[in-house]
């Protein structure tokens, strides 16, 4: 796993964990653009599945709340931005 590869990871691990400490419903999946879900190869992330979600640009990932799958809310749903940014080199 490369350095940006990481960080996505660590991010999302993050925004997981911030969901569930603030809300009653548990994360139920991870949505992402489809080219991110292909680049990177996961089917899922601390048991939630990672689902391509067009809608979502590149760069981005979404925490969607169990809450959500029992209405119509997505687009209530948690947007974090990802790290999708290169180490420089010297």
């Amino acid at each position: 796993m490369d350095g940006a590869e990481s960080r996505n990871l660590e991010a999302i691990c993050k925004a997981i964990d911030q969901h569930n400490s603030s809300c009653p419903f548990p994360a139920a999946e991870v949505r992402m653009n489809p080219f991110e879900v292909e680049r990177l190869g996961w089917e899922e992330i601390r048991g939630l599945p990672v689902v391509g979600d067009s809608a979502i640009g590149t760069g981005r990932f979404r925490i969607v709340c169990s809450r959500d799958f029992d209405s119509e809310a997505l687009e209530e749903a948690e947007v974090v931005e990802a790290v999708a940014t290169q180490p420089a080199t010297d």
